[in-house]
């Protein structure tokens, strides 16, 4: 299915295409899954032989918003939401299950809408897997390198009677997450457009006097009324003036709930989530429209960074040394708008870099926001120095991966004012020129970029030079070709 075929209203399609109704993207399940199957069974095989088994995955279940009966809205775990599955085992429900929650589906009807080979209750999974006469049950049994949590691992009623294998799954799994199919990079594609679309809405929409949380509900609202896309794959971070410093604001103790002042920097950081794959863009403007001197200076330096890394990537080049690409670019950035001196070669070895941006240059991205596979077995280690090591991962860049790509700089005193009072990095600050900026919150530009075979292409698709900014939040249009043109002849 292309990314952009729309459905119409008469229109009938197989049970196993997924839609969000007309205007949302078509996506067959079936066609899918089955390419993410066969890549997952081939790395099998290479590993274990002819003799594979059943890989068995537990998938997620309801879960209660503490000790009430009131159910968090449901998301299905990640790696059995990947494979797709082959053989389904769904409960067996009861029949007042349908006065509260609607019609009760049979296995025929299951099977048809997941394109799956065959649908069973779960108790009689004993029983199937028994008639399968498999010489092992594969189960996933890791860590999230991210989280630091468990993988969710298969269990039923009858599994010690089987031999169980825990260790060649997850990392197979994780390793084959990291580089997407075609198939799943349209579905990204598709999230990023919508995502792009309503950033461009929030731009318009923002004004001094609001509340972060108005943006929020701008940003949602657009991606669920206009695609379809009911889910946020993550807290969204609407912050304004000093809360644009807080790497992760939005959280429960500060939950984008300032006033937006008039000279203020905003820093809106959202995505959305369609069949259950991200997006996750960020972008940066005034709140009134126009930037200050030292807004342009502090946004075209990070941006300086974005634009050398979308140039350097391609398939083969290391991660870190993508981190340390943008750290040059932004340093040479803030030099030549004189709030750092020196020399910037200094600079990177003294890791002043990661007083300015201590988070990673970006993440794998898919099923999960902070997608899995960045520290694996037999990949680059993470790194032990300042910023290099809070990149979530170190791997050499392959055509197919996703990646965001988000540099920043943050006038935070948590970083800066350490940095101002140290002998090794002081003389190196223009400390007036920093001091005037401390508490003005940051700047961040994201973009998911996924690896092709001789470059890279952008998936988001929203104002980033200073003059496409200022021109979008006075109304003008999006994207502006014949401001694009200008600002290229």
């Amino acid at each position: 299915m292309g990314a952009f075929e729309n459905v119409k209203d008469d229109e009938r399609l197989a049970p196993d295409v997924y839609h969000q109704g007309p205007d949302t993207l078509q996506i067959s399940r079936s066609k899918l899954h089955q390419k993410i199957r066969a890549k997952v069974l081939q790395r099998m095989k290479e590993k274990l032989g002819d003799e594979l088994g059943v890989i068995l995955l537990q998938g997620g279940g309801p879960f209660h918003i503490h000790s009430t009966d009131m159910e968090g809205c449901f998301r299905q775990e990640g790696y059995f939401h990947y494979i797709g599955h082959s053989i389904l085992f769904m409960p067996r429900l009861p029949p007042e299950h349908a006065v509260w929650m609607g019609p009760i589906a049979g296995t025929e009807a299951v099977r048809q809408k997941y394109a799956v080979d065959a649908v069973h209750y779960v108790d009689e999974m004993a029983k199937v897997l028994k008639q399968l006469e498999a010489p092992a049950l594969h189960l996933l049994c890791g860590i999230n390198s991210d989280s630091g949590r468990p993988a969710l691992e298969a269990s039923f009623e009858g599994i010690d009677s089987f031999s169980v294998e825990r260790e060649a799954l997850f990392p197979i799994m994780a390793d084959c997450r990291a580089v997407k199919t075609p198939e799943e990079i349209e579905v990204m594609r598709y999230a990023n457009q919508v995502a792009s679309s309503a950033h461009v809405e929030v731009m318009r929409k923002c004004r001094p006097g609001l509340m972060e949380y108005a943006l929020e509900a701008v940003f949602l609202k657009d991606c669920y009324l206009l695609g379809g896309c009911r889910h946020a794959p993550y807290t969204p971070i609407c912050a304004s003036g000093p809360n644009g410093a807080v790497l992760h604001y939005g959280h429960a103790a500060a939950a984008n709930n300032r006033q937006i002042q008039d000279k203020d920097m905003m820093l809106m950081d959202m995505g959305c989530e369609y069949y259950a794959y991200d997006s996750d863009i960020t972008c940066s403007f005034p709140a009134n429209g126009r930037f200050t001197d030292n807004q342009r200076g502090v946004y075209e330096s990070v941006l300086a960074a974005h634009q050398a890394v979308l140039e350097a990537m391609r398939p083969g080049v290391k991660w870190p040394d993508m981190h340390l690409l943008a750290e040059r670019a932004l340093l040479g950035g803030l030099k030549a708008a004189g709030f750092v001196r020196g020399d910037v070669g200094e600079m990177l070895d003294k890791r002043l870099g990661a007083v300015f941006m201590p988070h990673g240059l970006g993440h794998l991205l898919g099923i999960d926001t902070h997608d899995v596979g960045g520290y694996l077995a037999g990949l680059p280690p993470r790194s032990t120095l300042p910023g290099l090591r809070s990149l979530r991962t170190a791997r050499v860049l392959e055509a197919g991966m996703v990646i965001t790509v988000e540099p920043g700089c943050y006038f935070n005193e948590f970083t800066m004012r350490p940095a101002l009072q140290d002998p090794a990095l002081a003389h190196l600050l223009v400390s007036e020129r920093i001091e005037a900026l401390m508490g003005t919150g940051g700047v961040r530009l994201e973009d998911d970029v996924v690896v092709t075979p001789d470059g890279c292409e952008s998936l988001t698709n929203v104002p980033r030079a200073v003059a496409e900014v200022e021109a979008v939040m006075a109304g003008g249009e999006w994207p502006d070709t014949a401001l694009s043109e200008q600002m290229s002849a």
